[in-house]
């Protein structure tokens, strides 16, 4: 049964405001906004004598540049703890203090950076009826949690908040939401329900079910006409707390190689080439368990001419940002109208957003994180089918900014022409090693038409770098425009 959140009228704007731009995953740093609307959507249930109460916030965000990123609303989870007295240790954590209708004045603090906030979370999931009240905890059979365990929460994402309960759990909390189902708890439930090895498993996620009223234009994409409206709120999940991150194993073993650069990427102690292997045929894998649990589709010839207009309009916007494409274009739009002539496409659920960073290296081999897709996307969106291969693409895209990355940051060379030379030589070798050990090892000999593909999207995906370097790191732009020299030539 969905429900009306209640609007917060005696709360400070300019004070939720002010606190936006001081986080990291507030995308909207640098534009003209407004906090237009502040909802209390309900209160996390797992309190206990002592506790907090902990209320969950929706900040409604309208900009006055709607053209910045194509949206003029924005919605945003801000968990509050209260507090009668200041709390010392959540200074770093303070909102305001305000005169609260019902419980008087009280201190205001981000909820995720409260260990005692944070119980009531963990507490809820095991206690709280699922589906009863403003928010609904629910839970994935199969584990027991741990309710005693102390949170901490990670520092430095960028884009939602994750909390760690002790060795047990993993909570993340989204903090851009959007009304309906988010493609993260979808798919991992959906994996974990399978048995997938490659997957943390989902333990349970939280929800709430309301009517948006939009308090004014840019209504974001909510659910169709006639369905039960739904805003996922945060997922708690298989803490793999021995894991490392792929982008980091990646970049120790092409600083092992570019240290002893008189060897060869196949003589080096940190060899990344079976772990690249590991990771083509995990990814394989979970496409194929993704493939078997949602729906696929054959689309015709139509569908093979619109992808090639869209990269030929995505590489136009690009030329306009970074002049040096222009010695590449021909080249690419002669890749681009190969694609146009493609009998049709498959399609299927995809991570979306694939590269090393989105991957985990256990004990018990690769893990696949983050299937939210590319943040910048709608949610309608990012839950539609595509094709694999632009998986693959975002892949191959970071086998070579690996060694590409540390080349540029690596000191020493500096008037030695033999040694920078050498360096890059190396990366080379271990992009090119790498790439096709991962190829191989996901797809085998690939057909004409799926090469076709596969190097429109990988050159795709470059066109979008462009245009992210020269706007961000000017010094790495090279990284993508060599790469794009290298497609068709």
């Amino acid at each position: 049964m969905s429900a009306t959140p209640a609007t917060a009228d005696h709360l400070d704007r300019e004070v939720f405001a002010d606190y936006l731009t001081r986080t990291r995953w507030f995308s909207g740093k640098g534009r003209t906004f407004a906090v237009t609307r502040i909802r209390v959507l309900g209160e996390v249930p797992g309190r206990v004598e002592g506790s907090p109460r902990v209320l969950i916030h929706l900040v409604e965000v309208t900009y006055a540049d709607p053209g910045g990123t194509g949206t003029e609303r924005e919605l945003y989870q801000v968990p509050l703890a209260f507090y009668v007295h200041p709390q010392g240790r959540l200074d770093h954590a303070f909102i305001g203090w305000w005169e609260d209708p019902e419980l008087g004045w009280v201190h205001a603090y981000d909820a995720v950076h409260d260990r005692e906030a944070m119980a009531c979370w963990l507490r809820s999931f095991e206690s709280a009826p699922e589906g009863e009240g403003p928010l609904s905890f629910h839970r994935v059979p199969g584990h027991q949690l741990d309710t005693g365990a102390h949170s901490s929460p990670f520092s430095g994402e960028q884009s939602n908040s994750s909390v760690a309960f002790g060795e047990d759990a993993l909570m993340k909390v989204f903090r851009k939401v959007t009304p309906g189902v988010n493609p993260d708890i979808e798919i991992h439930k959906v994996l974990t329900e399978l048995g997938s090895d490659h997957v943390a498993a989902l333990y349970g996620w939280v929800e709430s079910s309301f009517a948006d009223e939009p308090s004014g234009a840019g209504d974001p994409t909510g659910a169709a006409d006639g369905e039960e409206p739904v805003m996922h709120l945060a997922m708690l999940q298989q803490f793999l707390r021995t894991a490392t991150d792929g982008w980091d194993m990646a970049l120790a073993s092409v600083r092992s190689l570019l240290g002893t650069p008189e060897l060869h990427a196949t003589e080096s102690g940190g060899d990344f080439a079976p772990e690249a292997t590991r990771l083509g045929e995990a990814v394989a894998d979970v496409h194929r368990q993704l493939a078997a649990s949602f729906p696929t589709e054959t689309r015709g010839p139509e569908a093979a001419v619109a992808l090639a207009a869209a990269m030929n309009e995505r590489l136009d916007r690009a030329l306009a940002v970074v002049p040096d494409l222009a010695v590449h274009a021909e080249r690419l739009r002669a890749l681009f109208a190969r694609v146009a002539g493609l009998g049709g496409l498959e399609v299927q659920r995809i991570h979306g957003d694939l590269h090393l960073g989105q991957t985990l290296r256990t004990a018990k081999g690769w893990k696949i994180v983050d299937f939210e897709g590319e943040p910048a996307k709608p949610l309608a969106e990012r839950t539609l089918p595509d094709s694999p291969w632009r998986d693959v693409a975002g892949m191959l895209r970071s086998f070579d900014y690996a060694p590409r990355s540390v080349e540029h940051s690596q000191p020493g060379g500096e008037g030695d022409a033999e040694l920078t030379d050498l360096r890059r030589l190396r990366a080379g070798e271990w992009a090119h090693r790498n790439r096709n050990h991962f190829l191989v090892a996901y797809g085998g000999d690939l057909t004409v038409e799926q090469r076709v593909l596969l190097d429109a999207y990988v050159a795709d995906k470059a066109v979008y770098e462009t245009v992210y370097e020269a706007r961000n790191r000017p010094g790495w732009l090279s990284i993508p425009l060599e790469a794009l020299a290298q497609i068709g030539a």
